[in-house]
Formats: C-alpha cells, structure tokens, sequence
C-alpha cells in the first residue's frame, strides 16, 4: 500500500458514494494512473485513485468501481476510459448509492458510513466492503430472476405432471439457468478481508462493522443455497427433457414400424392383381 498523508475531508460533511457493477471483470493490468485523466495514485493494490477533481475511484477486478465524492460529468469521464476493459459488460450497472462522513466514531448508520478520515487504509477497507456489497446485490439479483423464471416450468409439472409444451421457450430458460450459474460460480469471497488490511486494529474493526452491517454471512449463505436449488432445479429438467426425448424417438419409431406393416400387409393382401 503506498504510504501518503490521509486526504482531507472537502468542506462539506457528508459525500457521495456509488458503487457499480460494470460486468463480470474489469481488467486493470497495464492500467497506470496516468491513463486516466489528471489521477493520482493513492494504492495500487486495490487500485485507488484521487481524481483531478478530487474524488476518489477505486477499480475493483471483478468488474466494479467505487466512487466517493466524485461528480457525474468526471464518473462519465472514467466509465468511458474503462470501456474497453470491461469483461461481460452488463446491459445496464448494477448501483447501489450511499455517502460517507467524517467523524469521531466509525460505523455505519442507514446508508451513511462514517470514518475519521479517508486515509488509504480506511479507502481500502470502505471500498472492498462497498464493492462486495453491489457485487452481492448483483448476484441476488440474477438468481431471483432465474428462480422466477424456472418457477412456471415447475408449476406445471407439479399440476400436470408433464413439462410445457412449449418447448422451445423451456430450453431458452434452462439455457439461461445454465449460463447464470456458470457465471455465479466465480463468486466474490465477500467473507474475506482485504489482503492489505491488518488483522486487528482501527482499520480492520471498520471493515468488520461494515460486513456486519451488510450481511455478507448471511447473504452469502441464502445465496448458496438457492444456487444450489437452482442446480437441482437444472438437473431434473435436463433429465426429464433427456427422457422425454427418448420416448418421443422410441414412439416415431414404433409409428415407423407400424406404417412399414401396413404397407407390407398392403401389398400382401389388398393391392389388386
């Protein structure tokens, strides 16, 4: 972690804060602070910058950038330089808003988080639990839908005992099932600290107090474990698809057989002369 002076406060209190998931990585190698526009680094490891206005952006690789105090028209700026290097890129970011604020105590109340100052260290510790908790958003997201999405097909098998006939939209939805959880197989560890954060002391409480406050455990778990329904879920579909595929083949062939019989006993029988 690069050693400097912990940045002042601006005059204001409180401070925007917006965290964004941009896609699946965002890849930062090569990526020096000189490519983006009047940017200084404040650590490298995450990659934290103070910008020309003096907001501070930190580059997460698994596709999300925090900012703190930093305006529209220079958070514009920045998406843009990032273009290029988002993997995955999502058809709209997931944003979750909150502010930070200087103060004599640490914690986080509501959506305001409140640090004694924003030296690199608490940065880090802020932004790694900020990041985390829209990554965490994005994945609870993307499993609703797929559940909401499987729920009909399981419905009907339920009532019926027989998948939809349509089949074509059956498939679309397990296929997106399957590409979903792929994708969520490479989960953020939301539950581990920041390599550079030290086991004890200010700075390590206060990202304790923040994954408290978040939820990191337990979403965590809830979100295994509906992927692990979701995999269940796959499983038993692609199975009955695999057997209902079999007995339609084997019903043609039975069809096929019959017909060649009736033209055999046809032409045995009934063809005049």
């Amino acid at each position: 972690m690069t050693d400097i002076t912990p940045l002042r406060a601006t005059s204001e209190k409180r401070q925007s804060v917006r965290a964004l998931r941009l896609g699946r990585r965002l890849r930062l190698t090569g990526l020096e602070a000189a490519d983006i526009n009047q940017a200084e680094a404040i650590t490298t490891s995450p990659l934290i910058l103070r910008l020309g206005g003096g907001g501070i952006a930190a580059l997460l690789p698994y596709g999300t950038v925090v900012l703190i105090g930093v305006s529209p028209g220079e958070e514009e700026a920045l998406l843009q330089k990032l273009g290029g290097r988002v993997e995955s890129r999502l058809d709209a970011p997931v944003i979750v808003a909150s502010e930070i604020s200087i103060g004599t105590s640490e914690g986080i109340s509501g959506d305001i988080i409140t640090v004694r100052d924003l030296s690199p260290a608490r940065l880090v510790a802020v932004a790694d639990a900020l990041a985390k908790n829209v990554a965490l958003a994005f994945e609870e997201e993307e499993v609703r839908n797929v559940l909401e999405a499987l729920e009909p097909i399981a419905s009907d098998l339920a009532s019926s005992g027989q998948l939809p006939w349509k089949r074509r939209r059956m498939l679309r939805t397990v296929g997106h099932a399957l590409l979903t959880h792929h994708r969520l197989l490479e989960r953020v560890e939301v539950e581990e600290r920041p390599e550079l954060l030290p086991n004890d002391g200010e700075t390590g409480r206060l990202h304790d107090r923040l994954a408290e406050a978040y939820h990191f455990k337990k979403r965590a778990k809830a979100l295994s474990r509906k992927l692990d329904a979701v995999e269940v879920m796959m499983t038993a579909l692609t199975e009955l698809i695999d057997a209902q595929r079999g007995i339609r083949l084997e019903t043609m062939i039975v069809l096929l057989i019959m017909l060649e019989i009736s033209v055999y006993l046809y032409d045995l029988f009934l063809r005049p002369g």
